[in-house]
């Protein structure tokens, strides 16, 4: 079947949207590469909270990992959520995923601890998951809520281990509200309702 505004088959979205993930993380583990070459040069466009000249660093921070073990642990994650998410269409995917690293990046610059350095696609990881846990809700699409449910079976857990701020080392704030601005954008970017959603009054 294919998309009658685009053209697109079920099978191009697909490809195209893996294409997009694999060169996004294939982008990460370059860039880490440049990072260990450098002396971890690249680690200072993590985010360091409410110093003005730190605000450029905001959409950087997003893509710069501290070690390749960090970047290993958001891998795969990144890779499925953002598939999954991609899979609606790339240009509201892309929306999607710049309203979610500007609003988390603001957000760590505003709330993180004082003298800290955040860096990471774990606040993307975590907006995706809000995002593809209550879009199918917001757009009363039954295959969307089934993958929500089933993405929240599968990645709730680490989901609720990541917002607890007794972990050392990890910004539960930057989790939070990457969650927050995936849920945002859920609303801001739904698609028009199937016809015959809704019910006979």
């Amino acid at each position: 079947m294919s998309d009658p505004h685009t053209g697109w088959s079920q099978g191009d979205r697909a490809l195209a949207a893996g294409k997009l993930m694999l060169a996004w993380v294939a982008l990460l583990w370059l860039l880490e590469v440049v990072d260990v070459a450098t002396g971890h040069a690249l680690d200072g466009f993590g985010v360091t909270p409410r110093d003005p000249s730190e605000l450029v660093d905001v959409v950087p921070s997003s893509f710069i990992h501290f070690g390749f073990a960090h970047l290993a642990a958001n891998t795969v994650p990144l890779l499925v959520l953002g598939f999954l998410a991609a899979l609606a269409g790339l240009r509201r995917f892309l929306l999607v995923c710049a309203l979610i690293i500007v609003v988390d990046g603001l957000g760590v610059w505003l709330i993180a601890p004082a003298d800290t350095n955040t860096a990471g696609a774990s606040g993307v990881i975590f907006g995706l998951f809000g995002f593809l846990l209550v879009t199918g809700f917001v757009e009363r699409r039954p295959l969307g809520v089934l993958a929500g449910v089933l993405i929240a079976a599968i990645w709730g857990g680490s989901i609720l281990t990541g917002l607890a701020p007794t972990q050392t080392g990890v910004s539960w704030q930057g989790h939070l509200i990457g969650l927050l601005a995936g849920v945002a954008a859920a609303f801001l970017f739904r698609r028009p309702e199937p016809s015959g959603a809704l019910g006979a009054a």
